[in-house]
């Protein structure tokens, strides 16, 4: 979605600008999708004014289409919003090179000292901060997606039915699929229905991502991998994680399931121990949990494996972006499209609001937690001050506190 002139007449990102604002993101999101959405929207909507709300919005029910990292498709659409294939390249890479230098030196002391350096005290300070920064934005954003009472019905309807179990991708294809048959029984009822259903074929069909909750990172020794390991082959580890970004739905521990039926059970490259601490660094780490992949391709094969990996798991996200991005202003333009992107909305943000509740029980445990959140607040509503700013001020007194 390219807006025109008239939208953002003095708006629109230079790439610099989009390589430093990005560069910046992918260093301090910490939390998961919904964290990560959440700063975007405040660098990009509310301090910047790249976007509107609706166009935000739009591009949170797109990434919710596609498979692959949400975050990470966020960074690439806004990058393709404002500065075109150029900008696509530049806001994802940037997004993505932070978080894949910290698991590559993470990776690297794993190898050479069979430890990881502790970072619980860290995120006992930052995880506050990140649940005020998501309650933030859902306010927001939320005050443009319910755009009707009975879309507000929706969500609670979602958000309900996230607690009772029910899959991400369930979620999002009944919101959809309820407000898109909602409209069309109201322009039916009025004699004035319109085959619009015809542009929702410009997208294919998946679900959300939701972030799993902190892991620890334990200490273990590299071993080598299950007897009878195959040998490692760089074509068939990209392989490995080229289906993995092309085809993965749910949360970060689906990611382990899938990369355990390949990298353990069929291959033998990992052990069980390496797997788990693998997806640990990716979700102790600022950025996007993939990372993951650079962090076992180390493992397996050094810098060569590291960035083979890497390349591969993050592909899909680019080539899914680009062929994507062009439909979203022609679904907002179909009456019909636009109602059923209005339910994948509005349930979006359900399902958002639902993983903040899960990780603010799990956070907000003591009254130091609680002062952080709370004093995060007050500086989110009161004053513009950058968040990264909050969460550095966050990891500090965990630091200071816990150690």
């Amino acid at each position: 979605m390219t807006p025109s002139p008239s939208q953002h007449p003095t708006d629109r990102a230079s790439l610099s600008q989009l390589a430093a604002v990005f560069a910046r993101l992918g260093s301090v999101s910490f939390g998961g999708p919904a964290a990560h959405t959440a700063l975007m929207h405040d660098e990009i909507v509310r301090r910047r004014g790249w976007l509107t709300e609706q166009e935000f919005l739009d591009l949170i029910a797109a990434t919710n289409l596609i498979p692959g990292p949400n975050s990470t498709e966020m960074a690439i659409h806004i990058g393709y919003a404002q500065a075109g294939w150029p900008g696509l390249l530049v806001a994802g890479a940037c997004f993505i090179a932070p978080a894949t230098l910290i698991v590559a030196g993470l990776a690297w002391a794993y190898v050479r000292f069979g430890t990881l350096p502790a970072a619980q005290g860290m995120l006992h300070g930052i995880t506050p901060v990140v649940i005020a920064i998501i309650a933030q934005a859902l306010w927001g954003l939320a005050r443009t997606a319910v755009k009707s009472r009975w879309l507000g019905l929706l969500g609670l309807a979602a958000a309900a039915a996230a607690g009772w179990g029910v899959s991400e991708i369930a979620v999002l294809a009944a919101g959809g699929a309820v407000a898109g048959l909602a409209h069309a029984l109201a322009r039916r009822g009025r004699g004035a229905w319109s085959p619009g259903w015809l542009a929702l074929v410009s997208l294919p069909e998946t679900g959300a991502r939701l972030p799993a909750g902190s892991a620890r990172a334990g200490m273990v020794a590299v071993g080598a991998a299950a007897a009878g390991a195959a040998p490692l082959a760089l074509g068939t580890l990209f392989g490995v994680f080229v289906k993995a970004g092309a085809l993965l739905f749910g949360s970060g521990y689906v990611l382990l399931a899938f990369l355990r039926a390949d990298l353990v059970s069929r291959l033998g490259w990992l052990t069980e121990r390496q797997l788990l601490d693998a997806i640990a660094v990716g979700q102790m780490t600022p950025g996007p949990l993939f990372t993951t992949a650079t962090f076992i391709g180390y493992v397996l094969g050094g810098g060569a494996g590291a960035v083979v990996a890497t390349c591969g798991i993050f592909l899909p996200a680019f080539v899914y972006v680009a062929v994507s991005a062009p439909f979203i202003p022609g679904l907002r333009r179909s009456a019909l499209a636009g109602a059923v992107l209005d339910g994948v909305t509005v349930a979006s943000l359900a399902l958002m609001a639902f993983v903040t509740w899960q990780l603010g029980r799990a956070s907000l445990v003591d009254p130091l937690t609680l002062a952080i959140a709370a004093t995060a607040v007050v500086f989110l509503l009161a004053t513009r001050l950058n968040s990264a700013w909050l969460i550095l001020g966050g990891a500090i007194i965990g630091v200071v506190a816990i150690g």
